[in-house]
């Protein structure tokens, strides 16, 4: 039995992933970012261990929310589930649209302050392609609202996340760090039109968090649904890139990677 959390988990995937990992038997803690969601998440998965409240669009609710989950102990595996995809710039009080700090400033935040679980799961998409890779303004503090295109961002988003995971495989090898693509299911982010399958994606996060996927020892990889490794895009396995964005994501929010 494993001891998991899961980011952004009082619906959608997120809490379908959750239901069938209670279903075969493990510890599943949920998160929602307010106390509403926290109520509905647990209706909603009743099996499931509690369910944390804290927001991610904050640096400092971001690094409240990682002080909370250290109180509850160590999780066997941690899934990086929770994001943004389209939406106005919406500028935080750090002064970067919301969408980045949910997507790419929280996944670093709380796996630098957690206490390293076994396995980590980061979320990325087919839409990572879309990307250059260009790190040069991560953050749109040069960009700003005028030039602001949720698409351009969401994309970079995935592509930072599979850096992430990369990055913090070749940092510690010890434990295994994957990233995977969930599929345009429908959900409220995915939308009525989507045309992937839950069933699939659900079983590649379940292979995941259980590290039962062939060579689990083998860190950095990218899974598609249907438990389907896959390769991403070519820059992504840039060393110095992957620590460059570590560098722009630790400078800003005065979390160092350990």
């Amino acid at each position: 039995m494993a001891r998991i959390f899961i980011t952004g988990s009082s619906d959608g995937l997120g809490q379908r992933a959750a239901k069938q990992l209670i279903k075969y038997g493990h510890q599943v803690v949920l998160h929602a970012r307010n106390e509403q969601r926290a109520k509905d998440a647990a209706a909603g998965c009743p099996g499931a261990e509690t369910v944390v409240v804290g927001e991610l669009s904050t640096v400092a609710e971001t690094k409240a929310l990682a002080s909370k989950l250290n109180e509850l102990g160590i999780f066997d595996c941690v899934i990086h589930n929770a994001g943004l995809f389209r939406g106005p710039f919406r500028k935080t009080a750090d002064g970067v649209p919301v969408l980045v700090n949910v997507n790419v400033l929280a996944p670093y935040i709380l796996t630098s302050l957690m206490h390293r679980p076994k396995r980590i799961v980061f979320l990325s998409s087919s839409m990572h392609k879309a990307d250059s890779g260009d790190l040069d303004d991560v953050l749109w503090l040069k960009r700003g609202e005028s030039a602001w295109d949720e698409t351009t961002a969401y994309s970079a988003s995935k592509l930072q996340n599979i850096l992430f995971a990369k990055a913090f495989a070749r940092r510690w090898p010890e434990i295994n760090v994957s990233v995977m693509d969930p599929g345009w299911v429908a959900t409220k982010m995915g939308g009525s039109s989507a045309t992937g399958s839950p069933e699939a994606a659900v079983a590649t996060y379940t292979m995941l968090a259980e590290g039962t996927e062939p060579d689990a020892q083998k860190g950095g990889r990218y899974f598609e649904p249907g438990q389907k490794e896959s390769t991403p895009k070519a820059v992504t396995e840039d060393a110095k890139v992957q620590d460059q964005l570590l560098a722009i994501c630790a400078d800003f929010t005065g979390v160092s990677p350990p």
